[in-house]
This record gives structure tokens, C-alpha cells and sequence, in this order.
């Protein structure tokens, strides 16, 4: 039979471990409550901005004078005298005397047909005061002739119209000589830059032979070629708008300020291109940037004024839509209206509003009332989150 001891003692070892297993269990720490995660995607939105523009157009070209002449001997001799400003890339004034052809023989053509003429005037001379002698000597003796018409022989008519014929030859004659003693000057026709000179001082030349070639400095002209698809963003085709012309000079970033004068109207068959032609009046006006001939010059052709143009990252636009961030925080599409395309981006005049938010983050399944958040929702949760735990301890 059990004893007393034997009885007890086990009860007494139970209620011990069962005392000792509530007083661990007291001492843990009751397990951190998780707040729900937020799966919304993460986007990154800025501002719509609408803002006027104008279309513009780029081209390029070349710098050419509108007007090159050469230089063309138009009598013959030897060249007497060269000037010394006569030299390429140097610069003349209209009418200046750039050489001269040996006048001795054209000065003497000239006296000569002075001299026909003054026999020729006075001859004619002559002539009438005979023809008026034979008519009034006709006038007397006609009332006691039968007859009362005078042969034109008689009244010297003939002889009247071939004095007068020879003194308009003479005319013709001394205005010829004249002519040719003039061209003896080698004379520049307008305000010029030399390009080139092909005679020299004792050179013999002929009718046809150059003398060189000379730019006028008056207008410079720049053929810019123009894709058929980029007309449409042109007023009037082009014509009367302003370009600026971009080059380097002296090293540096130069401008200048041209107009579009006029469209060859034909499309050229190697290039593909419409070609419009812009004018600069007095290339060489301004010393500290002159526009010079031969130069090589980017273009821009202000084009069509756009007062509504929204203007978009190019990869943010599918099919013509476009991710915006509603007031909710929802994704909604919205579609454009494309007027162009061009150097990465798009420019439209409808489809969003001043002030909207533009999606700017790529989305991998983007939907139409999807949820989404952003960096200061993200920032906001944290802090939430933060308050949370310290609320806890």
C-alpha cells in the first residue's frame, strides 16, 4: 500500500512544471503584428505642359552668290595696265576699272569716224539747201508750165535721202568706235569679291577671252533641300519664312538671319527633294561675321505656329496613347492627336489638359483603372508603418 510520501511528491513535481511552464510562458513576447503590403506598382508622373510652338524645319546647304559674272574680252589688244585690286578675294565697287586693253587703235577708229560724220553733216547740209533752192525755183516757174507736178529727181529727193542715209551711217560709226574705246576699261557691272584672274599685265587677248570671274556681295543665296513629308509643317509652302543659318566662323557658333524668296517648284530626281531658296542681302556687310561664300550651313525654316502643342516622350506614346495619373491614383489612358514626330519626341494638339499628370514610368501590364502609387504615397506608408511600430513599443 502506498505511502503518504509516495502520493504526494508526484503531485507536488506536477505543479511544479506546470507553475514553471506558465511563467515562461508569461515571459515571451507576443509576435509583431505585420501591416499589409501594398502591391500597387510604383510610377513616376510629371506635369502636362501646353505651350506655343512653331513646326520648324531643318535643312542645310551651301553659300552661293545670286549673281557670278565672268569677265569676257569684247575687242582685242594688249592688256596696258592690271589693278592692284585685281586679285582673288579681294573686293570692288561698282565700275571700278580692273584692267585696260591697249586703246590706241580704237582711239583712232574714233577721231576717223568723227570725221565721216562731220562730212556727212556737212554734206547733208549742203543737200538741203539745194533740194530748197529747186523747190521754190519749181514754185516760180510752174505757173507758165503745162505741167504742175515736179519730177522727185527735180526737187532732189533722192539725193536729199542718201546724204541723210550716209550721215545716220556716220552716227552708227562714231557710236561703234565709241562703244569699242569704252571696252577697252575692264570694268566691274556691281560691288564684287574677285574669284578668280586669268590675265596678267603684256597678255594679248582677243574678243572672248576672260579676264577672270567676280561675286556680287549684294545678296547671297542658300539652296535648301526639303523632304516632301516635312512641307505640310511649312506655310505656304516655305516662301516668306525666316531662316536661320548656322555656321562656324573664326572657330565660334555663328547665326545670320535669311528669307525664303522662292521654291524651284520640281522635285529634284536624284535627291528626292523639293529645294527652297533663301536670300541674305550684304553677306559681307559685317566684318566680325561675314556669311562667306563656299560656307557650309546648317538651317532651320520657321514653319506653321502650333498654340496648343503637347510634346511627349516618344517611347511613352503606343497606338496614339498615352498613361496619365488620375486624382485617385488610377491609371487612365487618353488618345492624341499626332502632328508630328521628331528627334524622340511627339507633338500633339489634343488629348490631354493643362496640369494633368503624365505617367512617365514604363509599366509591364498597364490597364485602364489599374491602382497605382507614387513616391510620395510610397513615403507616406513608411512613415505610417514607422508610427505603427513605435505605437508598439
Amino acid at each position: 500500500m502506498a505511502t503518504k510520501k509516495q502520493i504526494v511528491l508526484p503531485i507536488a513535481v506536477l505543479a511544479a512544471g506546470i507553475a514553471l511552464a506558465i511563467g515562461f510562458s508569461n515571459m515571451k513576447t507576443p509576435p509583431e503584428e505585420k501591416p499589409a503590403q501594398d502591391t500597387r506598382p510604383l510610377v513616376a508622373a510629371q506635369t502636362v505642359n501646353i505651350d506655343a510652338i512653331t513646326l520648324d524645319v531643318k535643312s542645310y546647304g551651301v553659300v552661293k552668290p545670286k549673281d557670278r559674272t565672268e569677265l569676257i574680252a569684247q575687242v582685242s589688244g594688249q592688256v596696258i595696265s592690271v589693278a592692284d585690286e585685281f586679285v582673288e578675294g579681294a573686293f570692288v565697287k561698282q565700275g571700278d576699272i580692273l584692267a585696260r586693253i591697249d586703246p590706241n587703235d580704237y582711239e583712232a577708229d574714233f577721231i576717223e569716224a568723227q570725221a565721216g560724220l562731220a562730212q556727212a553733216s556737212s554734206a547733208l547740209e549742203i543737200e538741203r539747201a539745194q533740194a530748197h533752192v529747186a523747190k521754190a525755183e519749181w514754185e516760180r516757174i510752174k505757173s507758165d508750165s503745162s505741167d504742175s507736178t515736179a519730177s522727185e529727181l527735180y526737187l532732189r529727193k533722192p539725193q536729199l535721202a542718201e546724204k541723210l542715209a550716209r550721215y545716220r551711217s556716220a552716227q552708227a560709226s562714231v557710236k561703234r568706235a565709241k562703244r569699242n574705246l569704252e571696252r577697252t576699261y575692264i570694268k566691274a557691272p556691281y560691288d564684287a569679291i574677285i574669284n578668280a584672274r586669268t590675265i596678267s599685265l603684256g597678255s594679248v587677248v582677243n574678243p572672248g577671252s576672260s579676264f577672270g570671274a567676280l561675286s556680287a556681295t549684294s545678296v547671297a543665296e542658300v539652296r535648301l533641300p526639303v523632304a516632301d513629308s516635312e512641307m505640310q509643317y511649312l506655310a505656304n509652302g516655305g516662301v516668306g519664312a525666316t531662316v536661320t543659318l548656322n555656321a562656324e566662323f573664326a572657330g565660334k557658333q555663328t547665326s545670320w538671319q535669311a528669307k525664303v524668296v522662292r521654291s524651284e517648284g520640281v522635285i529634284d530626281q536624284v535627291s528626292r527633294m523639293s529645294y527652297l531658296v533663301a536670300q541674305l542681302p550684304t553677306p559681307y556687310a559685317d566684318n566680325t561675321k561675314p556669311l562667306r561664300f563656299g560656307s557650309y550651313i546648317n538651317a532651320t525654316i520657321e514653319g506653321r505656329a502650333l498654340d496648343n502643342a503637347i510634346i511627349v516622350p516618344h517611347h511613352l506614346v503606343k497606338d496614339k496613347q498615352i498613361a496619365i495619373l488620375n486624382a485617385n491614383n488610377t491609371l487612365s489612358f487618353k488618345t492624341l492627336n499626332i502632328v508630328r514626330e521628331q528627334d524622340g519626341m511627339v507633338i500633339a494638339d489634343q488629348g490631354l489638359q493643362l496640369g494633368e499628370q503624365l505617367i512617365t514610368s514604363a509599366l509591364e501590364y498597364p490597364s485602364e483603372g489599374m491602382a497605382v502609387k507614387t513616391d510620395e504615397d510610397d513615403e507616406q506608408g513608411e512613415v505610417t508603418q514607422l508610427a505603427l511600430k513605435e505605437d508598439t513599443l
